[in-house]
């Protein structure tokens, strides 16, 4: 079973949504919002992406953070911090399958990893 993690309203997670389901593909949504982000879940995540790949250093979220803050955040203990205090920070969507995790989405790379099994 699948796993994708994210937030709801954001459009690329929409995106991952509409094709997993256009593929017939069955997967659990765990929302950040609404279920949280454990360190324990956090920890097993890093397991699978390294930090400086999960940490979206692109969006809102992280432009909002005190330069002071991000300038702090320079290795995955500091990441870890930031992340379980704004999971929002957190790069989407992010799919799992419990030995493997993709970040991101494209019709391509969700294709590839759910026809590619070790």
């Amino acid at each position: 079973m699948y796993i994708i993690y994210g937030i709801k309203n954001c459009n690329t997670m929409k995106k991952a949504f509409t094709w997993l389901d256009e593929q017939q593909i069955s997967y659990q949504f765990h929302n950040y919002k609404t279920e949280g982000l454990s360190a324990e879940l956090l920890s097993r995540l890093l397991e699978l992406v390294d930090w400086q790949s999960l940490l979206n250093t692109r969006g809102t979220t992280w432009r909002k953070l005190d330069e002071a803050i991000r300038l702090q955040i320079d290795n995955q203990d500091a990441a870890m911090k930031i992340m379980l205090a704004n999971p929002s920070i957190l790069k989407r969507p992010l799919l799992v399958d419990g030995k493997r995790a993709l970040l991101g989405f494209s019709d391509e790379s969700y294709s590839q990893f759910i026809n590619h099994k070790p």
